[in-house]
């Protein structure tokens, strides 16, 4: 059964979740403030946690870069009560893996949840997929989620990985930001092309030796990105 770790301090908020994951078929424990949310992680080994931004002692954006910063690669999807686009793109900057905005259906945090522990899986369906994804000194493992560039191994969130393995999986071919968003956040995220633009950011800076003039991921105006095939000599 999988282990859903909820953040959050509002506790009306936090048993509705609670009791709606559970009617879902999973586990949950839960923490009313950032410090007992890391703690609950060293002890408990979540597959997936719920971040509210806002709480007490430790808010969720610290938490967040606290985990990514110890190499922590478990999904997290935000909660924010605010409007503030602030909040949003920097959550994901800092290596949230999805957000939604409060107030939310129960319903649809349990999609989001599916969808983003689906993508974290690693399992990938061979007869659809090669193993191995590459492009002169960039190789991507699939199954093992490793990327490796000039032979050195490169740190991943979930997200970006499958952003990345889908450019290499469509190489040379103009993707739109809706196209990606569709295919890689697999679901309908009210036409926020956003996050494919900050994931793309993310990945130029580990994968690209120069990010204003990108070998890899380049921008085609107007419409969305293209991967370009790299050979090697």
């Amino acid at each position: 059964m999988q282990r859903i770790l909820i953040v959050e301090d509002e506790q009306p908020i936090r048993k509705l979740l609670e009791y709606n994951l559970k009617l879902s078929g999973y586990e949950t424990i839960s923490a009313a403030d950032g410090e007992a949310a890391i703690e609950l992680m060293k002890s408990e080994q979540p597959d997936l946690i719920v971040l509210d931004i806002m709480l007490p002692k430790l808010d969720g954006i610290e938490v967040c870069k606290r985990l990514r910063s110890q190499g922590s690669n478990i999904p997290i999807i935000m909660l924010t009560a605010k409007g503030d686009e602030f909040d949003k793109v920097h959550g994901l900057e800092i290596g949230a893996d999805d957000y939604m905005t409060k107030p939310f259906s129960p319903r649809e945090v349990i999609a989001r949840i599916k969808a983003v522990l689906r993508r974290s899986q690693a399992e990938v369906d061979n007869s659809q997929v090669e193993e191995t994804l590459h492009s002169g000194p960039l190789k991507v493992y699939l199954e093992r989620y490793e990327v490796y560039l000039q032979g050195e191994k490169l740190d991943f969130t979930p997200k970006e990985f499958e952003l990345l393995a889908y450019f290499l999986q469509n190489k040379n071919r103009v993707l739109s930001r809706d196209v990606l968003l569709s295919a890689v956040w697999n679901y309908d995220f009210a036409g926020d092309t956003r996050i494919v633009d900050v994931h793309v950011s993310h990945l130029r800076e580990k994968v690209e030796e120069d990010t204003r003039k990108p070998q890899f991921i380049k921008t085609v105006r107007g419409i969305g990105y293209k991967f370009e095939e790299l050979d090697v000599l």
